[in-house]
């Protein structure tokens, strides 16, 4: 395992001069819930400072850029819908790009309606080209049986990202992975494409957002089947912090090695 304790300082800190920019998973790894942990805020100063970007990257679908803009805000750190890529947004620009001029049936909440309109992608309830699933809160069993039909049909099936679960303050909801188990049991048919983490279409949406290459890029977060499963598959620089839901154990169960271990994101400070 490289990790802080078999990596020398010098190491560590060449591993990271290679780094453009950081995409930085948000909840466990820049706060926890209504918290900013710890040093954060200290690594975003850092980041700017050594004249490195970041961006924001988030599989959660169910909220909108501007809801995470306004939760940052109350957090303390202001920032522009530039600096975050959500899976919904990089799920428009993969239509935008494959199947451009489709009728899209989305299963999503109203927030993803409205960005995917807001991008030019027309929805269609009748007679739509192809079917895109996100992590929607407003689920009915309507819904599910339309979706089905469509799905079952054969229509093009894209999700927005593979999470099963979702984190709250009480425990775990199900996410958009319990909701595409659901219409495999039903329909025999697994999405065609996945666009969000540890997949690689918001790899390239990052990539086009920023106008860098995936070697010149880090992908942080505390999770390892997401966020660090993101770096190692796509040629990013791979880093895990234990401010979250991983830890070390972690690491030899599932078998995926980050290049960099840290505490949290302002651990990472000196090395910059």
């Amino acid at each position: 395992m490289k990790s802080l304790h078999d990596r020398s300082p010098e190491q560590i800190r060449a591993a990271l001069q290679r780094v453009r920019a950081f995409l930085l998973d948000m909840d466990g790894t820049f706060y926890l819930g209504d918290r900013v942990l710890e040093g954060s805020m200290e690594f975003l100063d850092a980041v700017e400072r050594t004249g490195r970007k970041y961006l924001f990257l988030t599989n959660n679908s169910s909220r909108s850029v501007k809801h995470y803009v306004e939760k940052l805000h109350r957090l303390g750190l202001d920032v522009g819908e530039e600096k975050i890529l959500t899976s919904g947004q990089a799920a428009a620009q993969y239509l935008l790009r494959e199947h451009p001029g489709k009728r899209v049936y989305l299963l999503g909440n109203p927030s993803l309606a409205q960005e995917m309109r807001a991008y030019g992608i027309a929805l269609e309830e009748e007679d739509p080209d192809l079917v895109l699933v996100g992590f929607d809160t407003t689920l009915d069993y309507a819904k599910m049986c339309r979706v089905c039909d469509l799905v079952r049909a054969g229509l093009p099936y894209v999700a927005t990202h593979p999470d099963f679960n979702c984190p709250t303050e009480t425990g775990f909801i199900p996410d958009i992975g319990a909701i595409m188990a659901f219409i495999e049991a039903s329909t025999g048919r697994r999405a065609d494409v996945v666009i969000g983490k540890p997949h690689g279409e918001i790899v390239r949406a990052a990539q086009e957002r920023l106008g860098l290459a995936p070697g010149e890029m880090a992908m942080v977060g505390d999770r390892l089947y997401t966020d660090v499963r993101t770096g190692v598959d796509h040629g990013l620089c791979a880093i895990l912090v234990l401010s979250g839901e991983g830890t070390l154990a972690d690491i030899e169960t599932m078998h995926i090695e980050p290049d960099l271990i840290f505490a949290r994101l302002g651990s990472m400070i000196p090395y910059l």
